[in-house]
């Protein structure tokens, strides 16, 4: 909550890392899959 300590701002920004890479992962898959729908056509 009020907490400045170093260890509770590490833990946000890899919390914020590893939801941005997730939601990257989502799209990439997105992508491939349409790729492959095309390709089969």
């Amino acid at each position: 909550m009020g907490d400045k300590s170093p260890k509770a701002n590490q833990k946000k920004s890899t919390q914020k890392q590893a939801a941005a890479s997730s939601a990257d992962q989502k799209k990439k898959q997105a992508i491939a899959s349409k790729s492959a729908a095309s390709k089969k056509k």
